[in-house]
């Protein structure tokens, strides 16, 4: 007998962070008894916020979520960058960042992160390469050479200027790395930058305030299953 989550359900989650997106994905599916169970667009273990995991005949619907706009908040820290383009490396190549101001910052954004770019992903990444995803070819110390690929920036703010901490918001197309934003970032102000936070606060219509925590989310989905057991 199929239950609702085998007809097909949306469940917006808060990953948490330390999590990979498969980790939600497969406690979700534990939950809900149901093996079709995927995710709309991963987000990195560092990384918390927004989620969307579709459940049953709904997964069929993922491909159409992921191609929609997304929104970011974190943190970039200048003087130094890591090999991940994140803190899931040690920053090493330090530099002097004292020079750098707000308006550095705001003129180098609207020059050369605003509207439609190019971007390299990172080595680091789940991106494929002849069948072999590039963050295990990155970590065996083998060559990958990433093409660039266009990306649409469609606003990057810094929110709060605390150096060497820049606090920032981004609104961009699927398929952005905001670790290469980041990291790129740091390269055109001359100070290298590393993604140090990141937070997804939106896909689409879809918003983290809307989203289940894991422990919210296991209540619900057991009221859903048990409807009878908790009249």
């Amino acid at each position: 007998m199929e239950n609702i989550f085998d007809l097909g359900q949306v469940l917006l989650i808060d990953k948490p962070l330390d999590w990979t997106s498969f980790d939600a994905v497969r406690k979700i599916r534990y939950l809900v008894k149901t093996r079709k169970v995927g995710h709309a667009g991963t987000l990195d273990p560092l990384a918390t916020g927004l989620l969307i995991l579709c459940t049953g005949k709904y997964t069929k619907k993922i491909n159409d979520y992921m191609a929609q706009e997304k929104e970011y908040t974190g943190t970039i820290t200048l003087g130094a960058l890591t090999p991940t383009y994140d803190l899931e490396s040690e920053p090493e190549q330090h530099k002097d960042y004292a020079f750098v101001t707000p308006q550095l910052v705001e003129k180098t954004i609207a020059e050369t992160f605003t509207g439609g770019i190019l971007q390299t992903p990172p080595i680091h990444s789940a991106i494929k390469i002849n069948g072999k995803r590039v963050y295990e070819l990155a970590r065996k110390g083998k060559e990958v050479k990433l093409e660039p690929r266009p990306v649409t920036i469609k606003e990057f703010a810094i929110t709060d200027f605390q150096l060497p901490v820049l606090s920032f918001r981004v609104v961009c197309s699927t398929g952005t790395y905001i670790r290469s934003l980041a990291n790129d970032l740091g390269a055109a102000l001359g100070c290298n930058g590393y993604l140090s936070s990141l937070r997804r606060t939106r896909i689409g219509e879809f918003k983290v305030e809307d989203a289940y925590t894991i422990e919210s989310a296991e209540e619900w989905i057991k009221q859903q299953l048990n409807p009878a057991q908790n009249g």
